[in-house]
């Protein structure tokens, strides 16, 4: 018994071992690791408010960019929030996917549409994090693509809330314009920061917010409207429900993400001290992912829960529309975001002819 003891402790110190080497590889790996800049030192364009240091040079290699996410910089918070958020619905998806036939239950692609469209706003939000420092172009680009993955969010909460989530008179109510709306409102919303962004210095900041806020919040309202009534319906009754606990909590959650995405907090109390750890935009992914969490458990509880409800509300065709209707509205958002990186692309090339 002994011997076997001192063979795993063996092991786990040789694995010790080898992961303090992983700094050490990594170096070796990417000698050429640039360090960071001021403020002082990148162009206007790409300073943040109250974050005055942690800024990667610009025009280097892909490798760098990539190689990056393990180097100590202002956006390196960023993204590991979402990437691990990702990591997180992935798990989530395997778990599911045990119990729920997403291939075979037509009932069921209102969930997948959900955990979908999750993976693709976390990962959009990622790659734009660390890959957008590059240049001015890549800039606009990954986060027109961040962008694109908000408003497939967007879509994929509201199919859920409408599916799963709504109660019959509500139902009655909006059956027939529910989705079409929902789906209008997310192209308007990723038109609305696309166009937001390519403005950011010649307008306001207040107008530019204004620009990528209303067009979103007017989305959440309309998306989320189905989870408000039912909680208003069944107040004296919510204890009873399981799901109405983690549509309180998505609710919360994105209610307290709002505020740190609209308000550089607690950057602004603390100028320079944020740089890397604290910044507002970091507690506004935290948040995000936690609401998404608790909204995948919700509508999961609801399908489980309610299916005599929704199979009653909703034919053997919906559900298969409202797929093709979330693709549909993909595309659109994909062709606003190529639309605007020619209009920024046409722009830096009058801006450098000009010079």
């Amino acid at each position: 018994m002994a011997t076997m003891v001192m063979e795993r402790i063996g092991r786990l110190f040789i694995n010790l071992q080898q992961v303090r080497q992983v700094p050490q590889m990594l170096t070796e790996a990417a000698p050429s690791m640039l360090g960071t800049l001021r403020d002082t030192e990148v162009p206007r364009f790409f300073r943040e408010r109250h974050i005055h240091a942690g800024y990667r040079p610009l025009d280097q290699g892909w490798r760098y960019y990539f190689l990056s996410l393990f180097q100590r910089h202002n956006e390196t918070v960023n993204v590991w929030t979402h990437l691990l958020g990702a990591l997180l619905v992935l798990v989530k998806f395997a778990q599911l996917a045990e119990t729920v036939d997403f291939g075979g239950d037509f009932h069921a692609w209102p969930l997948l549409t959900l955990l979908l469209s999750s993976l693709a706003y976390m990962s959009c939000s990622a790659a734009a994090h660390l890959l957008s420092a590059k240049s001015e172009l890549c800039h606009f680009a990954f986060f027109f693509l961040d962008y694109v993955g908000v408003a497939q969010y967007q879509y994929g909460s509201a199919v859920v809330h409408f599916y799963y989530a709504a109660e019959e008179d509500w139902h009655r109510r909006v059956r027939g314009i529910f989705m079409p709306v929902a789906a209008l409102l997310c192209c308007l919303s990723c038109l609305g920061c696309c166009y937001g962004k390519y403005r950011n210095h010649s307008l306001p900041h207040w107008v530019r917010k204004v620009g990528q806020v209303v067009p979103s919040a007017l989305a959440y309202a309309w998306d989320t409207s189905p989870v408000f009534h039912r909680m208003l319906s069944c107040a004296p009754a919510c204890g009873r429900d399981p799901a109405m606990p983690f549509h309180c909590g998505q609710v919360a959650f994105f209610l307290s993400s709002a505020l740190f995405f609209t308000q550089p907090v607690p950057e602004r109390w603390f100028p320079g001290r944020c740089d890397f750890l604290g910044q507002g935009h970091q507690l506004f992914h935290v948040l995000l992912v936690c609401c998404t969490l608790c909204q995948i458990q919700a509508s999961y509880l609801d399908y489980l829960g309610r299916r005599p409800l929704y199979l009653r509300l909703h034919g053997d065709g919906e559900a298969p529309f409202f797929l093709a209707l979330f693709v549909a509205t993909g595309v659109v958002c994909a062709l606003i975001a190529a639309f605007m990186i020619r209009k920024v692309s046409r722009l830096l090339n009058c801006r450098d002819k000009s010079k």
